[in-house]
């Protein structure tokens, strides 16, 4: 198998030197490594909006460092490195308020690692650090794309994680500078780490990735190291599936949240997704016009659609519905590409002089922009230790911010009165507090009170996206070892409280029994396991308030 040849190389030159492709290599991973400690070196979490979504992680954290294995001991759809992440920056600071931070920062440097050598490789400067500033923002950035720059959250993190290596992938599309075989073998094993990436942390990113390095057999040049890649994931996931032994239950997982949620996109839904992302798809419909005309290829037309079709079905099934950022991964790479014709006849105007950059500007520099101002809030918020921390103990580090624009803040301080009614509540039990579910879309006190954790249960629930009247895990199965149930009377997610007190009701009749109630909870135990004891309704400092936050 070839991996590069005589023909690659002279394909075409390196427009500068060497020592700027260099140089552009370690400004990437300068701009990582800045990132990673913009996020990190605060040792908190600021955060506004979806808390509930952030106290999934911290859970599946809390878990793996008790020794839990995603899809052994626990059910979740979403990939092992969504929790494996959270947990390596608990391990590292010590602290879960810190563990999403830290967490996300070595990502980024994972990131700015893969995206180095490929970035150097094969862009100019200009549209090389473009491209990874855009990027490398999109993974560092606790906001959601499409969202407020003041709506800091990592929830939802496993999505920006898909973007940003995605887009990394693309790259790839462009041919390298002064190709040697020892570029390739880099490119084969860059290629893997971000296709691996993406499918343990959520799998519809990898499947796309998966389909990307299938698409580049096409090419000719960087066939060899395509096939090599491919068989490098191929080698992994056996090797992992033998190491981790969920493989068959997270498969299983994974149908299970498709029965739920539905098959196949509608077709109103997808206009409406590319409705709300006209601007974008517009923009990038003129690269793709420019590329097309400049270069006349068929390869780059089906690069074109791949870029738009999977980045707007993969927007489909997210909860965010605005940001298709395979566009401006895709821009980044058209860019290149025209500045790589400069002797086009075709459309001169649009190719020559500072055009294309600037065209890429319009498309890159106002998220990129955003990102980045958000991450520098997050970093001032946590830094200064501003806002009101979590009243669960182990959730001290998490705090939560009042900014500019009040949002869900409201929401949220209603939804942390809730969790310290319900804490008072289980520390007035007369029993051991250990394997607690709460009928909501997360169980936040095993992990917020340092608390054992329950086999076969799952750290997030969430009425139409992983269970249903039809679909739902047996109670025989997740509540297996459960002593102490909360169901709460205020949820933060009243369709998942609602659904799950209806499906589980039978099970709960037999096996449980009210123990005490709240202005905010019911709290019930598992039958014939001791003395409780009964409080009184209204032994609740706080008041009952609905909250109408979802995630």
């Amino acid at each position: 198998m070839t991996l590069a040849s005589p023909s690659t190389q002279a394909l075409s030159r390196w427009p500068g030197t060497m020592t700027t492709a260099r140089r552009l290599g370690w400004a990437v991973l300068a701009l990582g490594v800045l990132f990673a400690a913009m996020l990190a070196v605060p040792g908190q979490t600021a955060t506004n909006k979806y808390v509930n979504d952030l106290y999934i992680f911290l859970d599946g954290a809390h878990r793996i460092v008790l020794g839990q294995v995603p899809n052994v001991d626990f059910h979740t759809s979403l990939g092992p490195l969504a929790f494996y992440l959270p947990a390596a920056g608990l391990a590292l600071s010590g602290s879960l308020g810190a563990a999403m931070p830290v967490g996300m920062a070595l990502v980024v440097l994972i990131l700015a690692c893969i995206g180095a050598p490929l970035i150097a490789s094969r862009m100019h400067p200009i549209t090389g650090m473009a491209a990874a500033v855009f990027l490398l923002a999109v993974a560092a950035v606790p906001v959601n794309p499409g969202e407020a720059v003041s709506d800091l959250s990592f929830a939802m993190f496993y999505n920006r994680i898909g973007w940003s290596a995605l887009g990394l992938l693309l790259v790839m599309y462009l041919r390298p500078f002064n190709d040697s075989r020892q570029q390739a073998l880099v490119d084969a094993a860059c290629a893997a780490l971000l296709v691996l990436l993406m499918l343990y942390t959520k799998a519809s990113y990898g499947l796309v990735g998966f389909a990307f390095l299938v698409f580049m057999l096409l090419d000719r040049q960087q066939r060899g190291r395509m096939a090599l890649a491919l068989g490098l994931c191929a080698i992994s996931i056996g090797a992992i599936a033998l190491l981790w032994g969920g493989t068959l239950n997270h498969v299983a997982d994974l149908q299970l949240a498709q029965e739920v949620s539905g098959g196949l996109p509608e077709l109103q839904r997808l206009a409406e997704t590319m409705m709300v992302n006209l601007a974008d798809l517009v923009v990038f419909a003129l690269f793709a016009a420019l590329l097309l005309l400049a270069r006349r290829r068929f390869r780059d037309l089906l690069f074109v659609g791949f870029c738009a079709s999977t980045g707007i079905l993969i927007i489909e099934q997210n909860f965010q519905i605005v940001g298709i950022l395979t566009l401006g991964a895709g821009a980044a790479v058209i860019a290149e590409l025209l500045m790589r014709e400069p002797n086009s006849q075709r459309y001169p105007v649009a190719l020559s002089g500072a055009g294309v950059p600037l065209l890429l500007a319009t498309l890159l520099l106002p998220v990129a922009v955003q990102n980045v101002f958000s991450l520098g809030v997050h970093a001032a918020m946590a830094s200064s230790r501003a806002g009101e921390p979590s009243p669960l103990p182990q959730f001290g580090g998490v705090r939560l911010v009042r900014l500019w624009s009040e949002g869900a803040y409201r929401n949220f301080v209603r939804y942390h009165e809730t969790l310290l009614d319900g804490a008072l509540a289980l520390e007035s039990l007369d029993r051991p507090l250990q394997n607690v579910l709460v009928f909501d879309f997360v169980s936040p006190f095993a992990a917020g009170l340092d608390l054992p954790v329950s086999q076969g249960d799952s750290p997030w629930f969430h009425w139409g996206r992983t269970l249903d009247h039809d679909h739902f895990p047996p109670a025989a199965e997740i509540m297996a070892d459960v002593e102490i149930i909360m169901d709460p009377k205020t949820p933060i997610e009243h369709w998942t409280a609602d659904g799950m007190r209806e499906i589980y009701a039978d099970y709960i009749a037999q096996n449980f029994e009210l123990a005490t109630e709240t202005r905010h909870w019911r709290v019930y135990v598992r039958r014939g396991a001791g003395p409780v004891a009964v409080l009184p309704s209204e032994n609740s400092s706080t008041t009952r308030q609905s909250t109408s936050a979802q995630p």
